[in-house]
């Protein structure tokens, strides 16, 4: 386990920076093709209100963020499955990032925008047809 990324904190927006947690994520050196960091912050990017995960298109690194993925960050009773369920979909949507996918248009892919938790729980934890076509075919940087 790494450390808490304390370095990320954005005091005046409560929030934690992924570009930072990613930035320092790529100078790792692990013996692994990739990997990802899984967190227990919110984040967010710069332009955006928060993000569920980010990833180097095409480099190692991935993050996903657990809070926004729970039932109980909205004040709605825990449901452990459904958690699951989404923590699983938005590492594979952010591995798939890192092996050159950029976003489908097929809301049922894996590597269909979430937008919010309605966009990740209609999805599928699996990759369509054109997406493992491009994943055999060694990926490709940009959205189709």
């Amino acid at each position: 386990p790494l450390p808490h990324p304390d370095y990320a904190y954005d005091r005046r927006r409560g929030q934690y920076r992924s570009d930072d947690i990613l930035a320092r994520l790529r100078r790792l050196e692990l013996p692994a093709e990739r990997w990802l960091g899984v967190v227990d912050v919110d984040l967010y990017t710069p332009g955006l209100n928060f993000v569920f995960g980010q990833a180097s298109v095409g480099g190692p690194a991935a993050v996903i963020a657990l809070p926004r993925l729970r039932q109980s960050f909205y004040g709605l009773p825990e449901d452990r499955a459904l958690f699951e369920e989404r923590a699983v979909k938005e590492a594979v949507h952010e591995l798939g990032h890192t092996y050159g996918l950029g976003h489908c248009p097929d809301p049922k892919c894996v590597m269909h925008f979430s937008n919010s938790l309605l966009d990740t729980d209609a999805k599928s934890r699996h990759f369509c047809p054109a997406c493992r076509a491009l994943l055999g075919a060694g990926g490709e940087s940009k959205s189709f």
